[in-house]
């Protein structure tokens, strides 16, 4: 509610005691006419008409909207795809949806941030360390002073995806949620750092096309098959090899490498660098494409 600023009451007239016995008639409800005609130009601040020849303000919202850096570009709402952004049209299986553009953008945000919003999207077979590399790099990241965010494959299946299993479809469909909810945080500013097996590149390729050229970047955990089995963290090679697992990604289920990735960890039972300098790796190319700062 604002406060109306100015020492002329909003009403004129006789002095009229209130009646608040069961008899007395309802209250009538008006509305008060904000006028086109009442904003003063450079004023900052709008009329609000009380009386002939008398006028109350108060601070105008409108100032910040117009400081604002603009948030879209030839009518290209930020981080939204697509054209006719401004039209009531169907998105997918919704009827009558419309973008709400919103006068603060990414780029103000990222402003704030001191950084730039972008997905780092590590893949990988069960047991190559994602998840470990994930959660290195965040806390390298925070050291730093920048805001980062882990979408963790088996995080995610603990509330938005729970309703999902293994079989492909709901695969790919836990891929394109994941994949919405890193656009969101990229588009906040946030550096997000999503961590899931996604074995299948028509997926991860999807996730890439939601974002702008660059701010998607494919980190390959590179490990072969025999030292992920090895490891085997939680036991499930095991239960796959035993048969009491179906679909499991390397076992009976493929996993397709990238081809174009921009980051590669490679690891060997020989040579295996710390999730530490793995993390710094990935730091280093954050730096080299300005990611790292506003």
């Amino acid at each position: 509610m604002a406060l109306l600023q100015g020492a002329n009451p909003l009403t004129r007239g006789p002095h009229v005691e209130a009646d608040f016995s069961p008899s007395a008639p309802a209250p009538r409800l008006g509305f008060v006419s904000f006028g086109a005609s009442r904003l003063e130009p450079g004023s900052g601040s709008l009329g609000l008409s009380v009386g002939p020849g008398e006028r109350s303000s108060f601070p105008a919202p409108i100032r910040a909207v117009n400081e604002t850096r603009a948030a879209h570009i030839n009518g290209r709402a930020d981080g939204a795809q697509g054209e006719n952004l401004d039209q009531i049209s169907p998105v997918g299986n919704s009827a009558n949806i419309k973008w709400h553009q919103c006068s603060v953008g990414k780029l103000d945000r990222q402003e704030l941030l001191q950084q730039k919003g972008c997905v780092i999207w590590i893949t990988g077979l069960s047991g190559s360390g994602k998840s470990t590399v994930a959660c290195a790099l965040s806390r390298a990241l925070h050291s730093r002073g920048k805001l980062t965010f882990v979408l963790d494959g088996d995080n995610v299946r603990h509330g938005l995806n729970r309703d999902l299993s293994f079989k492909a479809e709901d695969r790919a469909e836990n891929i394109r949620r994941i994949g919405e909810v890193a656009k969101l945080f990229s588009d906040a500013g946030v550096i997000c750092i999503a961590s899931l097996i996604s074995p299948y590149r028509k997926d991860r390729a999807a996730c890439r096309a939601l974002l702008p050229e660059g701010d998607f970047i494919e980190v390959f955990m590179d490990v072969p098959l025999q030292v992920c089995e090895a490891r085997d963290p939680k036991g499930l090679y095991k239960l796959a090899r035993s048969g009491k697992i179906k679909g499991f990604t390397g076992i009976d289920d493929p996993y397709e490498p990238p081809l174009d990735c921009e980051i590669v960890l490679k690891q060997t039972e020989r040579d295996c660098a710390s999730p530490c300098d793995m993390a710094e790796q990935v730091i280093s190319y954050l730096e080299e494409k300005g990611y790292l700062m506003a």
